[in-house]
């Protein structure tokens, strides 16, 4: 992106922009969910999710920082592995930002669906059964044209608003944390046995991870890493940005998760127990059921500016990601035009704002959306602990202004957690999404066709593993245990034995598979841009 048009970014706006990302619809709703599915044990989920996350997001530091651009994370791959792995990896990433666009808007209308005023009676048509219904989708869609218009004219007005509006995402949930626990506290509902704790047994609290929008609330630590070329001293603030906002937001959820399990009258949960907990608005509902109807207002306020906030700021990077994938010349050339007066990628906005209607027009729930998010970002965050790897055997001498200590270890590991969090998030959601990815494979080919396919059988080698994890994780997805809707060939914990051990062979293989494409030049000219920051830092 032009970086005359943008002022670069210090860390306190970067943290307060990866936060307005990170504190969405996912605390609307993520608690809620969360205890439906594993009762009290839910708030390990929280923490399952978060070291998902954490782990991914450590892998991506390193090469953050050595190729410092706007929406990164869509070409990374590429200059490790080629074409058609950066075009599997970035069409993945971009599915999910298309789909987060419209899951904050979901999660406004849902709030507006329970509104409890006499004169807001015609709100409560646009929800049916958890479903958003076509007058819901017409709201839905509004929402998402506002998001689109807000970033169509400046960055600096994002920004701005953003750094608002953080301020305001901390502050309600930590005020709804306080006037929860003060107006109804009821520690027995975690239960005074291991059964009471995990009322449904433990297989729960990992497809909660990936079911209840947990991993989708942790996801947008890779704002950071999009920023990339606009973030002053990145060679730092990179990583630190990552860190601080996912710790901020991390504990904010794990608290927010218990205040919603300790809330509840637990004669509620004799009578239904957690999976019968029944709520459109989760946190305005409970304010109401404690008599805190003020609460209950200003969550409904809330549940426009969070979502609000966050759907701006992807807009943002979803652009940005669109206008990095078409750098790598695999969709329409007119699609990553920027505008020459505010430096925005127009025509890619509106191109994305499309797309998220036809997503939201098809996954109508919040935790549907919720779970193709995960799902097809986890598939694009798999090239990255391979790619961080390949970078230290294919460019030793590359500037690193971060070096990870752990990477050898950790690349692995990740690798491990996302595929298994891949797995989590059940058949057959799985195998939907990955042939949503699948779709974008006609362009890659037209335009390989276009170039005369002159380096599309190398690339296709050296994209093999990943072909062969995408077919052996669906097959998983069909054949695992019933706890993840499998047909129980495979029993639970025995799937998770085979998808560790699996896992461990496609990275090793992935890690082998890299090749010197002319993106390599690209990457490497892009890194020496860096050199001078790494020769300012103490060594």
């Amino acid at each position: 992106m032009d970086s005359k048009h943008t002022t670069k970014i210090g860390l306190f706006q970067l943290v307060m922009l990866a936060l307005g990302s990170l504190i969405g619809s996912g605390w609307l709703f993520g608690a809620w969910e969360a205890s439906r599915i594993a009762g009290p044990a839910s708030i390990i989920s929280w923490v399952i999710g978060g070291l998902v996350i954490g782990s991914v997001a450590y892998d991506y530091v390193e090469i953050g920082a050595m190729f410092p651009e706007a929406g990164g994370m869509s070409k990374y791959a590429q200059y490790s592995h080629g074409s058609l792995l950066g075009f599997i990896a970035a069409w993945a990433n971009w599915i999910s930002l298309i789909t987060l666009i419209p899951i904050e808007a979901v999660a406004a209308v849902q709030y507006m669906s329970t509104w409890p005023w006499a004169w807001a009676n015609w709100t409560h048509q646009f929800l049916h059964n958890g479903v958003i219904t076509n007058l819901g989708l017409l709201v839905v869609f509004g929402f998402i044209l506002i998001f689109t218009l807000l970033n169509y004219w400046s960055v600096r007005v994002l920004t701005g608003f953003t750094s608002l509006i953080s301020i305001f995402k901390l502050g309600v949930p930590t005020l709804t944390i306080i006037m929860l626990t003060l107006s109804g506290f009821y520690p027995q509902n975690y239960g005074s046995s291991i059964h009471d704790f995990m009322p449904y047994g433990t297989a729960p609290i990992f497809a909660a991870t990936s079911v209840a929008g947990i991993i989708f609330s942790f996801n947008a630590f890779q704002t950071v890493i999009n920023m990339g070329s606009e973030i002053k001293n990145s060679r730092k603030n990179i990583g630190r940005g990552i860190a601080i906002s996912l710790i901020i937001s991390g504990i904010i959820y794990i608290i927010l998760q218990s205040t919603f399990i300790t809330s509840l009258d637990p004669a509620m949960i004799a009578k239904s127990g957690w999976h019968g907990i029944q709520f459109n608005s989760p946190f305005a509902d409970l304010a109401i059921l404690l008599g805190i109807h003020w609460l209950a207002v200003l969550l409904y306020m809330d549940a426009f500016v969070s979502p609000f906030g966050t759907g701006v700021s992807f807009v943002a990077s979803t652009a940005r990601a669109l206008y990095a994938m078409e750098g790598n010349h695999h969709i329409p050339s007119f699609i990553g035009k920027v505008n020459t007066t505010y430096g925005i990628p127009r025509v890619a906005l509106i191109v994305d704002t499309f797309l998220s209607m036809v997503m939201v027009s098809i996954f109508r729930s919040w935790a549907v959306l919720a779970t193709v998010i995960c799902t097809s970002t986890l598939i694009a965050y798999l090239t990255g602990p391979v790619t961080a790897v390949s970078f230290r055997k294919m460019g030793p001498n590359f500037n690193r202004p971060v070096k990870l200590k752990h990477l050898s270890w950790m690349a692995p590991f990740s690798f491990v957690l996302a595929s298994l969090a891949t797995y989590w998030a059940m058949w057959p959601t799985t195998i939907q999404v990955i042939l949503v990815i699948l779709l974008g494979l006609p362009f890659y080919f037209y335009y390989e066709y276009k170039t005369g396919f002159t380096s599309t059988r190398k690339a296709f080698w050296s994209s093999l593993w990943m072909i062969g994890y995408l077919i052996f994780i669906s097959a998983m997805s069909y054949l695992g245990s019933h706890e993840f809707n499998g047909i129980n060939w495979i029993h639970y914990p025995y799937d998770f034995v085979v998808i560790i051990i699996a896992s461990l062979g496609f990275y090793y293989w992935g890690v082998h598979s890299w090749q010197i494409f002319p993106d390599y030049y690209q990457a490497k000219k892009l890194n020496e841009t860096v050199v001078t920051e790494k020769e300012t830092s103490t060594k």
